[in-house]
């Protein structure tokens, strides 16, 4: 029985995995960087998505011999000129410190009318392969900041994301099918899904 071929996604975000693997389903085996040696993880320090997401792609299959897949996403803020941008995870000075980086910008924007609140999720999802085979699929989620962080779904700043089309729901507020659905994630997810069974699964690593 032949196995399917396998990609590492350079993330040790569980709920970017179980997203991926629910998209792929039984075409692509997805491992975690659990599943692989350690190995050092490159610093971020691209100023685009797309640069930061190819950055952590190479370096994993440099240290893994797979083809590997990494994403970079964010919110950019109108009234902000685009930002917080690649530095999203980091804005209010700590890493993947959420309620800070939500308060944070919710202070910046506090003045800012209804009608100027314009935002957006942004998301670049790259696939490297051994080869040097390089694709990377950027897709974006429209939508506006709430003033007020509302729902217990998500993480980041899912909470004040108020998407176009949801009736004036938060990100926050969708359930994960509904979310996976229209997110600037789950959009670059599905795009890539056809290029993974594509590359992958005409001659891709089967190791």
């Amino acid at each position: 029985m032949t196995t399917p071929p396998r990609v590492v996604l350079a993330t040790n975000n569980a709920k970017k995995l179980a997203e991926l693997r629910r998209v792929v389903g039984g075409d692509v085996e997805v491992l975690a960087l659990a599943d692989v040696d350690p190995y050092p993880e490159p610093a971020e320090t691209e100023r685009s998505f797309e640069g930061n997401a190819l950055l952590k792609a190479r370096a994993c299959v440099a240290a893994t011999g797979l083809p590997a897949l990494a994403d970079d996403s964010g919110l950019e803020v109108d009234v902000l000129n685009g930002m917080p941008g690649v530095r999203s995870a980091r804005w209010a000075g700590v890493h993947g410190d959420d309620r800070a980086n939500l308060e944070l910008l919710l202070r910046q924007v506090d003045d800012v009318p209804a009608g100027e609140r314009g935002a957006r999720f942004v998301c670049a999802l790259a696939l490297v392969l051994p080869d040097g085979t390089e694709h990377v699929e950027r897709r974006v989620w429209e939508g506006r900041l709430a003033t007020a962080p509302v729902g217990e779904n998500g993480f980041g700043y899912d909470p004040v994301f108020l998407p176009e089309g949801a009736g004036g729901s938060t990100a926050a507020e969708l359930e994960p099918a509904e979310k996976d659905a229209v997110s600037h994630r789950g959009q670059a997810v599905r795009a890539m899904a056809s290029t993974l069974s594509t590359v992958l699964g005409a001659g891709g690593d089967r190791r």
